[in-house]
């Protein structure tokens, strides 16, 4: 179900729907969705609901993103995606081979991203669902395409980001977190774009002038935003707990 979230959490403003707006499914057959703002995504189908128009990404009536009528300039039905992946898919493939695995307790972890959520003004939870994606908190991991560490840095990328050792932890999450940072800034805080670059690269982005068609990516980004609106639901409804309980009286 559409769930809107900051990930800048000291300021309020944010382009959620802007960073929902241009969020592609691994879809199938379905509708292709123009927005007046020049992205264009896929979604199963749509409907009308009080004023406002529903783009379902799967086939059932819960997963879905709302948005307003004149958002909308056109919607056209699409065939199913070629099912052979491209060479560029193959060479983004993020998935991770242990070197050996090295996994940080869960309360290192948070700590360095806190920290650096601190010091990059991000959401820690989007940091961790990052992390989760990327490597499934193994510090030693490594794609087929070479991406290192917690947050899969490629060897070119940081080394501009400077680091100098991608499987130090530290090191990685302060890189990844400048570059995510970086791409969010480059997208104007459009979460989608920002993660679709950061698994395809900006330069794949700007082409398309929205998340590349490439499954991986489109999986990835609908992977990483799914758990974000997870862990923040959780992590409001823990809020809502504790405050209910610390209004019960004591004996």
């Amino acid at each position: 179900m559409g769930v809107f979230i900051s990930i800048r959490p000291f300021f309020a403003a944010c382009a959620a729907i802007a960073a929902f707006a241009v969020l592609l499914p691994a879809a199938q057959a379905g509708e292709l969705v123009t927005l007046r703002n020049g992205f264009e995504m896929r979604c199963d189908h749509h409907a009308e609901a009080a004023g406002r128009v529903r783009l379902f990404l799967s086939a059932g009536e819960d997963n879905y993103i709302e948005m307003a009528p004149e958002e909308i300039a056109g919607v056209e039905q699409v065939p199913d995606p070629p099912a052979a992946p491209s060479p560029a898919e193959e060479s983004l493939a993020g998935a991770s081979a242990a070197i050996p695995n090295a996994r940080l307790s869960q309360a290192d972890l948070r700590e360095m991203l806190a920290k650096a959520g601190f010091e990059h003004n991000l959401d820690v939870d989007l940091l961790a669902s990052l992390v989760k994606a990327e490597s499934g908190g193994n510090a030693r991991a490594v794609s087929r395409a070479g991406a290192r560490g917690l947050m899969q840095l490629m060897p070119s990328t940081a080394a501009g980001l400077g680091v100098e050792d991608s499987f130090k932890p530290d090191q990685n999450v302060r890189g990844g977190s400048t570059y995510l940072d970086a791409l969010l800034t480059r997208y104007h805080d459009n979460l989608a774009l920002a993660l679709a670059a950061y698994n395809a690269g900006p330069a794949a982005v700007d082409k398309y002038r929205g998340i590349p068609p490439y499954r991986e990516t489109e999986a990835y980004v609908a992977r990483v935003i799914h758990e974000f609106n997870r862990r923040v639901l959780a992590r409001e409804a823990e809020a809502k707990r504790t405050a209910a309980q610390a209004k019960i009286p004591k004996d």
